[in-house]
């Protein structure tokens, strides 16, 4: 690899001694060539470098690659793009220098000046031998088109044409045919111009300094449709240029005569058929002397190409751009951009309009300043999400001029154009479009809806009745908590189920009920509610209860338009079709329980009024039929059973009025601080005069005991129990009243007889109304069966309890609770 590297080196040498171009004077058509070349790459800088042993020499300079400076640069040191061009075969570009690995971060510097763009093709002998390069470079970053790549290739062979031209030219003339050599290189040259103006895809057209062309190359020929010999030493404008583009055209060409170069502009041609070709020409010119710079301009050189396509697709793109603005500002939503900041870059009126504003009062300002203060803290959340996903939807609240809030739902999506990258400012800056509606209205309607809802819900949760819905197909759509509490079943166990078979397939006799038979399905089909009171429902755990339900029908109307084929009017006729159905139901358990209870209530009583009435009736029968007029002491006995039975009925009538009124609290308390033990000694008093007959003793113990009661009623209580006591013990017996503090709040009175007792499953029972342990018991001892009860109530109403203690053959005791003061009121 060595000994070819060194062999490449040597050959390199001797050719480049064969051309002898070191130390050459400037050659003309070389100097065309480069400032050809950077005209068509549209390079600031162009030249030819020729790579020595140890020094580089840039020749043919164009542009700002000038000064003595220049001339040579050593070899060994900073590398150079030209080395890179002369080790391969083909042409090499650095697009950007700065970011290129030899050359960053300043980019190529062997010019004196920093560049950053660089393209250069070797230049090849026919033996194969790279002797240097033909390169174009620039202070900006770029590439080059297909088209300028290939031209500079063609540059490059060119180029070495002409050095083997010149070289050939010296070694025949450099003894005695100089001027033949001058008069062939001249002539070669020209011809050479020509090929190098006719290989180049570009239009290129040369004019002397009056305006008439003097060179004229085959693309223009292909444009125009006009040949060189037809064109030559005429004005452009006397063939080329349309009739009113003239003025403009002169006045052109007079700037860049007057040395405003380089130039670029546009203008039209009219071909040889009529058709008109747009073109987009770049100037420059040649001038003389040694410092192209600095001569005289001999010649215009004007590069140029066809971009009527171009135009005539970025009119289209005008045009396709001016509907789209006319469908934005006809939109009847709000469409929008804005920046990655969050400011408006635009709006359309529409949208403006819909907060009161016009388009100039909101584009340039932040979207957040058109929000509530509360709803501000919104745009960042809003932004870091455009960010990271580049889309974005929801709902910004935006306040209308007048202070009025507006809901517009938005759907928003980030803009990025693919020329647009972190750390470069080429293509346009990525933006946010954005398409938002006024759903002001609709958000207004859904919260009356959700009120609504919550309302119906609440209603629906605080109604005691069960209540469920189903749709046409028998499956439970809506049930309120009641129902689920009287079914057994949570919420989501009767949701999406068919009702019918959870609750209603079987009849209170465990006979099936079949879809067919229910009246609450009957109701769907027959369009009208139905009231049924002798149905079971049946539970989760299996068990079943009786209901009344009413069932109704849920409707949808709608409305069905028809035309009237003589008037040509509409007419709408609504109908209605079911839904669904909606069931309220009762557990009647209770309400028929009291049913029984006021059966058995009225039983009772009128068994107790008939039984005293009629032995009064017969009694006081006998006496005013005169009976008994001889016989007085039956008489006097027919009396007393008659005072006793209407004594029967005075206090069964008082019992029923005294506990009514304390069921109903009508029965006002006058509480106050009492000694139970006096409270006992006057119970005591009061039916001393029937424990007498009996020859019952009472013993009673108040252990100083102080309650807060009612002392009539607790005096009532304490009664009604010690009548109990008589009535139920042998005579002779003992009674014991006795008052006892359970704790400070607390007191208890104890009632104990020596009588009968109370057999265990009668304890309970005993309290209610009518309740008594032996049937005979009113018939035999007097009783109404409400003693008990009112006592309990009583009792009840005090805030204490009252409850029994006994076993059959060993007595009973009876007990209540009271309160020992105010506040001490029991719970």
């Amino acid at each position: 690899m060595i000994h070819n590297l060194a062999t490449d080196e040597i050959l390199r040498l001797e050719a480049l001694d064969q051309y002898e171009v070191f130390d050459a004077p400037p050659d003309p058509a070389l100097a065309e060539i480069t400032a050809l070349a950077a005209q068509i790459c549209r390079a600031s800088q162009a030249g030819i470098a020729y790579i020595g042993s140890d020094s580089l020499q840039i020749q043919s300079r164009v542009g700002t690659l000038t000064g003595p400076a220049l001339g040579k640069i050593p070899r060994g040191g900073t590398p150079t793009p030209y080395e890179s061009t002369l080790a391969g075969d083909k042409l090499y570009e650095i697009p950007d220098a700065r970011y290129h690995r030899d050359y960053a971060p300043h980019g190529i510097l062997t010019t004196g000046r920093a560049c950053r763009f660089y393209a250069g093709a070797p230049l090849t002998t026919p033996s194969g031998v790279n002797i240097g390069c033909i390169f174009v470079q620039d202070t900006v970053p770029r590439q080059l088109t297909d088209s300028q790549r290939n031209s500079l290739l063609v540059f490059s062979r060119q180029v070495v044409t002409r050095l083997e031209l010149t070289s050939r030219i010296r070694q025949m003339d450099r003894a005695e045919r100089a001027r033949q050599r001058v008069e062939t290189a001249l002539t070669v040259e020209r011809n050479f111009v020509s090929a190098v103006l006719d290989t180049v895809g570009a239009l290129v057209v040369v004019f002397d300094t009056a305006g008439r062309i003097v060179r004229f190359n085959r693309a223009c020929e292909t444009v125009s449709g006009y040949d060189f010999p037809s064109l030559v030493g005429h004005y452009v404008w006397e063939k080329l240029i349309p009739e009113d583009d003239i003025p403009e055209a002169v006045a052109n060409f007079e700037r860049m005569r007057a040395g405003q170069l380089p130039a670029s502009f546009e203008n039209r041609w009219r071909s040889s058929d009529g058709s008109l070709h747009r073109i987009a020409w770049s100037a420059t010119a040649l001038r003389d002397g040694q410092d192209p710079s600095q001569g005289q301009v001999s010649f215009l050189i004007v590069t140029g190409i066809d971009v009527t396509v171009q135009r005539a697709a970025e009119a289209t793109l005008r045009a396709s751009e001016s509907r789209y603005r006319q469908l934005v500002e006809g939109s009847l939503g709000m469409v929008f951009t804005h920046d990655l900041d969050g400011i408006l870059l635009s709006i359309n009126a529409y949208g403006a309009r819909s907060i009161g504003r016009s388009v100039e009062e909101m584009v340039g300002h932040a979207l957040a300043s058109f929000m509530s203060h509360e709803h501000r803290n919104q745009m960042p959340r809003y932004l870091d999400e455009m960010a990271r996903t580049s889309e974005a939807q929801g709902r910004f609240r935006l306040l209308h001029r007048q202070g009025e809030e507006r809901v517009i739902a938005f759907r928003n999506r980030l803009i990025a154009e693919n020329g647009h990258q972190a750390g470069h400012s080429s293509g346009r800056k990525p933006y946010i479009l954005g398409f938002g509606v006024d759903i002001t209205e609709q958000v207004r309607a859904e919260e009356k809806i959700r009120a609504l809802i919550h309302q119906s819900n609440s209603i629906l949760e605080s109604v005691g009745d069960g209540i469920y819905a189903f749709d046409m197909q028998g499956c439970v759509t809506v049930v309120n908590p009641a129902a689920c509490q009287m079914l057994g079943f949570r919420e989501h166990e009767l949701l999406g189920k068919n009702v019918h078979e959870l609750i209603h397939h079987t009849h209170a006799d465990g006979t099936p009920y079949l879809p067919e038979d229910s009246p609450i399905l009957g109701a769907m089909h027959k369009l009208d509610s139905v009231r049924v009171s002798d149905e079971v429902f049946w539970r989760k755990d299996g068990t079943s209860f009786p209901v009344e339900y009413v069932a109704r029908p849920q409707f949808d109307t709608q409305v069905d338009t028809q035309a009237d084929h003589q008037t040509g009017h509409q007419s709408g006729r609504q109908s209605r079709h079911a839904i669904g159905v909606v069931v309220a139901f009762t557990d009647t358990t209770e309400r028929r329980a009291l049913d029984r209870m006021k059966d058995e209530f009225i039983s009772t009583v009128s068994h107790e009024l008939r039984t005293p009435l009629t032995s009064l009736r017969a009694a006081l029968g006998l006496v005013t039929g005169g009976a008994l007029a001889s016989r007085p002491e039956k008489m006097a006995k027919m009396l007393d059973i008659a005072i006793g039975n209407t004594d029967r009925l005075v206090r069964l009538v008082n019992d029923i009025l005294d506990i009514e009124r304390i069921s109903s609290g009508k029965a006002e308390l006058h509480s106050s601080l009492c000694s139970a033990e006096d409270l006992l000694r006057r119970a005591a008093e009061l039916q001393q005069a029937a424990a007498a007959k009996g020859g019952f003793r009472f013993r009673i113990t108040g252990n100083g005991v102080q309650i807060w009661a009612d002392a009539d009623r607790i005096l009532q209580t304490v009664t009604n129990l010690i009548s109990n006591a008589i009535k139920f013990s042998p005579e002779g017996s003992e009674i014991t009243l006795s008052a006892h503090k359970v704790d400070a709040n607390e007191a208890r009175i104890d009632v104990h007889d020596e009588g009968r007792g109370i057999p265990e499953d009668k304890l309970e029972h005993i309290f209610e109304r009518f309740q008594q342990v032996d049937a005979s018991d009113s018939r035999g001892m007097g009783g109404t069966g409400l003693g008990l009860a009112i006592c309990r109530s009583i009792v009840a109403q005090h805030g204490g309890r009252i409850w029994a203690v006994s076993a059959p053959g060993e007595g009973s005791t009876f007990s209540f609770t009271l309160p020992t003061h105010a506040s001490g009121r029991l719970t």
